[in-house]
């Protein structure tokens, strides 16, 4: 009357953890580097878009152009405005310029 119990023994869950904590060691870097990747991807395209409305202004109404004429006029959204001003763009000279 002996039973056999099947359970994982202490160096079985050693090892286990040990490969986690590999895994979590290779995958956590990449992430980050990715939203950095990420953040200039977006940041690069923000530009086009920006400096693409300048232009569309710029041909349909002559003068300086600021983020107030653009949103005002239709040209961006609020949120593009807030979301270029918290990445740093800014416009000089009717161009889209990287402040960071």
């Amino acid at each position: 009357m002996h039973k056999n119990k099947s359970a994982f023994t202490l160096i079985e869950m050693t090892v286990v953890l040990f490969i986690i904590s590999l895994l979590i060691l290779i995958i956590v870097p990449n992430l980050s580097s990715q939203k950095s990747k990420a953040n200039k991807i977006h940041a690069n395209a923000m530009t086009l878009v920006i400096q693409n409305q300048i232009d569309s202004y710029l041909d349909d109404k002559d003068g300086k152009v600021d983020y107030s004429s653009l949103q005002n006029d239709g040209y961006l959204t609020e949120k593009q405005v807030k979301s270029a001003k918290q990445m740093g763009l800014s416009i000089r000279d009717n161009k889209v310029v990287n402040e960071k």
